[in-house]
């Protein structure tokens, strides 16, 4: 039972200290309580401040939306609208796909597989695991998946299959709305696109009149090492989802982003009781402050060097178990051909004090995803933890 945190670290009640390779799945890129978010929380509340506004405008909105303009989209040459669907990051997914379906008047939106977008009913039709999906309790309509990245491990070309799907009217695909794509695919297991099927994608969507989604949920807000995690491929999506991180400090708020020829929302027709909550506008503000420059991004992709070089000793260690190590920026995952010591290894790093989790359609991956603000010491620790670990868990 968990009491307190800070920085890279947890306390349980007892006052043992676990180090956070989790980080909420995401949602703490700066650590815990981090002092400069923190402090800009406490100022706020403490000035009898407004907390729950619905959508009304709040000084805190508006300070939030004007730091947002200035840090991050006018540098990256972005005209993307901002609009608040909900706390969360199922409410960013579900705005983005009913806006597509209203703009283009048509229902089906592409996914792909070992995709993540949400618990709810909309996004659960564009996720693709069969565990989640079965929660829902009816039939999930209007999504169709497609191969994801080096699913069919190069076996066909790129998008071979989906622009047959689309050009072939005997498919059975009616021409889709939008598609909806992790440039890195987090609880499907740490899949990372490359930048040239990231590109291919785009240029598809472009030529049969598809709108691009991007789901930055979990790899947005700097994970990849850019602020969104499409940057580097180069590619401008239509729609983009974010949460997560973007409070900085683990309140909950979420945006959809969409291009401005896209807002053809009628007043009310996608609204919610917490749209404006604005502790979260407050700290996501004081957040942005991380973002100047590309210092945190820099910072972020050599930390993620760190990660790589000692899960390749890890993975060489062990490599008649299968082991393998994919990644980008600080979101990386160690596999094993046998999910049961993925399951093992999770263990055994909780019982010495590290938190990590398990990804994958079969949790097969050990997933790392420690606060950006971690330090090398740090990485160094959790990795000599995790080291021992697997040899711990070995069959």
């Amino acid at each position: 039972m968990f009491s307190r945190g800070l920085g890279s670290h947890v306390w349980d009640e007892s006052g043992r200290e676990y180090l956070d390779f989790f980080a909420g799945a995401g949602a703490l890129n700066y650590g815990h309580n981090h002092p400069d978010i923190k402090k800009a929380l406490l100022e706020y509340l403490a000035g009898d401040s407004i907390v729950h506004s619905l959508d009304m405008y709040t000084t805190a909105k508006a300070d939030f939306l004007r730091a947002f303009e200035q840090a991050i989209l006018t540098p990256r040459d972005l005209d993307y609208k901002v609009q608040f669907p909900g706390p969360a990051g199922n409410n960013a997914v579900e705005a983005a796909l009913k806006l597509a379906r209203k703009y283009t008047g048509r229902e089906t939106v592409v996914s792909f597989t070992n995709a993540f977008h949400g618990m709810t009913l909309g996004a659960l039709a564009v996720t693709g695991n069969s565990m989640k999906r079965s929660g829902a309790g009816i039939p999930l309509a209007h999504g169709a998946p497609m191969p994801y990245d080096q699913f069919l491990d190069g076996s066909i070309p790129d998008f071979m299959l989906f622009e047959r799907m689309l050009t072939d009217s005997g498919s059975g695909l009616d021409k889709p709305a939008a598609v909806i794509v992790e440039t890195v695919q987090g609880e499907g297991g740490i899949n990372v696109a490359n930048h040239e099927w990231l590109r291919g994608l785009a240029d598809l969507c472009q030529r049969h009149e598809m709108l691009l989604i991007v789901d930055d949920i979990q790899m947005g807000c700097g994970r990849t090492g850019p602020f969104f995690s499409f940057e580097a491929a180069g590619i401008v999506p239509d729609i983009v989802c974010m949460s997560k991180s973007l409070s900085g400090i683990g309140l909950p708020l979420a945006l959809t982003l969409f291009k401005r020829e896209l807002d053809v929302w009628e007043p009310g027709e996608h609204n919610g009781t917490f749209r404006g909550f604005n502790p979260a506008f407050v700290t996501a503000t004081a957040a942005l402050g991380f973002w100047p420059d590309d210092h945190m991004e820099k910072q972020t992709l050599a930390k993620g060097e760190q990660v790589e070089r000692g899960l390749t000793a890890i993975a060489d260690e062990h490599a008649d178990l299968g082991a393998t190590v994919r990644g980008r920026g600080l979101a990386w995952g160690l596999a094993f051909d046998d999910p049961a010591v993925t399951d093992a290894v999770c263990a055994a790093a909780f019982t010495d004090g590290l938190l990590v989790e398990t990804a994958g359609a079969d949790s097969e991956v050990t997933k790392l995803m420690p606060p950006l603000t971690v330090t090398e010491d740090e990485i160094d620790a959790g990795l000599d933890i995790l080291a021992k670990a697997v040899r711990t868990a070995r069959p």
